[in-house]
């Protein structure tokens, strides 16, 4: 999943906060848990999977993430430079992607199971530095693929979708900024095109992939980063301005039907998936984001909602997945049968929000400001 926390910018008093994109971030990240609670018990089928299309959530975030990056940061070139930038996406990304790592590594070996057929013969020392590889965001080749699972994170799978989202801030830092509107709708078409062949032609009827460190699943990565980080961008330079009412409420419910949709065609007819896949990523994500930029908030209920969602859906997108290691390894090594598994998918779901507001709030939080105070404001 995410590249969540770039949808989360530090804005200038003077520009609009879109409050409601907050709160859809952290709805969409608390779906992504709810998917991964459910993924075990599909065995691998993607046409069992229970909220079927959660995985779309990383290409929501991507999309969300080029709208509000040119908000934040496409007029303020005059006044800020390429370093000052990145220390600002570091300093908003980077702490948490630590913290996460972190986690993992300490829920590594109790989370050894059948499933996970590296755990058990990989020695503390390189846990360890596979951990501090970690920090760095640096992947991971398969010679320290410490799980088995192929992820070039493998104490945090996850945060795959951040190194995506470091060379998508990259690449709008030394290329993308200075396109014109013609040149990024360009891009965008040509972008578009790429992710409709893949999902529609690919083999595998669906973008499902990204996080392993080989040719394919590069090429499947960068595919699903490109047409919605550059939609995303193309969006935030078109639009205008709107007025919808029950924005938020509105745009949740989408977002949350769009992800929990069923499997489309079943194994026999894979390409009409790679249909679904590609009209949500190209007509559906950029709708849902266009109503909840142009709402606004209606109450302080709804303001404190979407303040805590925003607020919990990096952290949690970034450290979820610890815990569900460990459930998994609980399911797989205690034999547990999928209608008693529920208590402690709830258990695991609620520990996941707990851990993640803790996270913000006793570390991620103060970090920032700290690293705030002594980059930018000397």
């Amino acid at each position: 999943m995410n590249s969540v926390a770039s949808t989360e910018a530090v804005f200038p008093d003077s520009k609009k906060h879109f409050e409601i994109l907050d709160g859809l971030r952290g709805v969409a990240a608390v779906i992504v848990v709810a998917f991964h609670i459910f993924e075990y018990f599909a065995g691998g089928d993607h046409t069992k999977q229970i909220i079927n299309h959660g995985y779309l959530a990383v290409d929501f975030f991507f999309l969300l993430s080029g709208f509000v990056i040119v908000h934040a940061y496409d007029d303020r070139w005059g006044k800020m430079t390429l370093k000052g930038f990145f220390k600002r996406r570091i300093i908003r990304l980077h702490p948490m992607i630590i913290m996460g790592m972190l986690i993992g590594g300490i829920c590594f070996y109790p989370s050894a199971a059948a499933m996970f057929p590296a755990i058990e013969s990989t020695p503390v020392w390189k846990l360890l530095l596979v951990t501090v590889i970690g920090f760095t965001l640096l992947p991971v080749t398969a010679a320290l693929d410490i799980r088995g699972w192929g992820e070039m994170y493998p104490t945090n799978g996850p945060a795959w979708s951040l190194f995506y989202e470091y060379v998508a801030n990259i690449c709008y830092a030394l290329f993308l900024r200075k396109a014109s509107n013609t040149v990024l709708t360009i891009l965008t078409v040509i972008a578009g095109a790429a992710l409709v062949h893949f999902a529609v032609f690919g083999g595998q009827g669906d973008v499902i992939g990204g996080w392993s460190l080989d040719i394919a699943q590069i090429r499947l990565g960068l595919t699903r980063l490109s047409f919605p980080f550059l939609a995303g961008m193309l969006l935030r330079r078109l639009y205008k301005g709107g007025n919808v009412k029950n924005a938020f409420l509105w745009s949740s419910l989408l977002i949350a039907a769009v992800l929990a949709f069923p499997r489309v065609g079943g194994s026999d007819n894979l390409w009409m998936n790679g249909i679904y896949d590609s009209l949500a990523i190209i007509l559906m994500f950029p709708v849902i984001i266009y109503i909840g930029a142009s709402g606004r908030i209606e109450n302080t209920a709804m303001q404190k909602v979407c303040r805590f969602l925003g607020d919990i859906s990096y952290p949690i997108y970034i450290t979820h997945y610890a815990w569900i290691y460990l459930y998994y390894a609980w399911i797989q090594n205690n034999n547990v049968a999928t209608e008693d598994a529920w208590p402690m998918g709830i258990l695991v779901f609620i520990v996941s929000i707990v851990a993640a507001y803790a996270a913000l709030k006793l570390y991620d939080a103060p970090v920032r400001k700290w690293l705030t105070t002594r980059l930018l404001k000397r």
